[in-house]
């Protein structure tokens, strides 16, 4: 059986830097300049759920609503095509849900249920806006320190230049495109970070191991070595992970929507920056082989003055 040819990852990553390099200042200037579409959960507003007796029309209620004068109106299914969500920015007050459900009443030949009407406040939302971004520096400083110590200070500084390279592209695709950021697409964003850091660890691991065995070799030629082993694995856990995701981002239902969609975004980018961002951090910070060797101890010294 003969061995596989080593694919020349390294080959191209003047212009993966490039692209990359590109990606952020996109992402940087849409956050800079233009934000995050921030969901109730951190803007405040109203949430009213009502229920219909057949399937709803969302593109009428929603029609109903705007031109009743409620603003900035997001209507979607909620577990089933009889039961409708409401979000909006209007401020909540005692008789808000029986006034929407006059309107919505008035533009339909069936019965209207109003199931709920609560109140998203702006401090409790700035408050887990403040608290998720805390999650995320903290997630990033404890992968440091773990690759850090498991690895070398170069791996845990690839890493986690890896890591930020995901979460910021992936904010920045939702601030381009302005879709609804909330607390679902924060959670995806933490999840993103523990799957980016499987793959990067798995490729650090397959790097660290070759550094030590093969010797005659420059480092750029072992890190595309390590990247031609790992690079099966890679792949069927990526196309695995995303068949799932796709799904869900066509069929889960709006609830879900942009919770899939930033983790797909998410496994696509995490996988292109195990291979082409980790690694070329290493390159650029001159990893080689006796930064992997164990550190000799007093017993060694001993054994070489030994003639």
């Amino acid at each position: 059986m003969s061995e596989v040819k080593d694919m020349n990852f390294m080959g191209v990553r003047k212009f993966a830097t490039v692209f990359s390099i590109a990606l952020l200042l996109i992402s940087i200037a849409s956050l800079a300049f233009q934000g995050l579409n921030l969901g109730l959960d951190f803007t405040g507003g109203t949430l009213i759920e009502v229920g219909y007796e057949n399937k709803a029309d969302i593109k009428q209620i929603r029609e109903t609503l705007e031109g009743a004068g409620y603003r900035d109106v997001i209507v979607q299914n909620f577990g089933s095509e009889q039961d409708v969500l409401l979000r909006m920015s209007e401020a909540y007050r005692a008789n808000l849900g029986d006034e929407v459900l006059a309107s919505l009443q008035q533009s339909s030949d069936e019965k209207v249920e109003l199931r709920r009407a609560e109140f998203v406040g702006a401090q409790v939302g700035e408050e887990l806006r403040d608290q998720g971004g805390l999650a995320l520096l903290l997630a990033l400083a404890v992968v440091m320190l773990y690759v850090a110590a498991r690895f070398q200070f170069k791996f845990s500084v690839g890493a986690v230049v890896a890591l930020m390279h995901d979460v910021i592209i992936i904010l920045g695709v939702f601030s381009v495109f302005q879709f609804e950021f909330d607390l679902t697409v924060m959670a995806a964003l933490l999840a993103v970070i523990g799957y980016s850091l499987n793959d990067t660890i798995v490729v650090a691991d397959r790097i660290r191991e070759n550094f030590r065995i093969i010797r005659q070799m420059a480092p750029l030629d072992v890190i595309n070595r390590s990247l031609t082993q790992t690079l099966g694995r890679t792949v069927v856990t990526s196309l695995t992970t995303l068949m799932v995701l796709l799904a869900l981002l066509f069929m889960g239902g709006e609830n879900i929507y942009y919770f899939a969609m930033a983790l797909s975004i998410g496994v696509v980018v995490g996988t292109y920056s195990s291979i082409y961002v980790s690694a070329n951090i290493l390159l650029m910070m001159e990893i080689s082989r006796e930064d992997l060797l164990p550190p000799e101890t007093e017993e060694d010294d001993e054994l070489d003055a030994i003639p």
